[in-house]
């Protein structure tokens, strides 16, 4: 997973915390290095709920990508945009092959 580093300015009105800018080009190109690989894929639902479930990257496509579930029982979202990873909704992280 692609690292966020911050940045301190020293001086200046903003001296708040400010993310080095992340590009979808970079987003594909990690997501790619992915592809047919088992992952671990953790949704940000809102209001504090997370779901993390075991998958393999399983389809890459211009605008969006799909995970393929070990859980045949699971029944949420499986093809996910490149936008969804940028705003922190969804992250993705190789998990050792077992």
């Amino acid at each position: 997973m692609t690292a966020v580093r911050i940045f301190f300015p020293k001086k200046g009105k903003n001296s708040c915390m400010i993310k080095v800018n992340t590009t979808i080009k970079a987003i594909k190109e990690m997501v790619n290095g992915f592809y047919l690989k088992p992952v671990t894929v953790k949704l940000n639902l809102g209001r504090n709920k997370f779901v993390t479930f075991a998958a393999t990257l399983s389809g890459i496509y211009p605008s969006l990508f799909t995970v393929s579930p070990d859980d045949k029982n699971f029944l949420g979202k499986t093809a996910y945009s490149y936008s969804e990873i940028l705003c922190g909704r969804v992250k993705i992280s190789e998990r050792a092959a077992e």
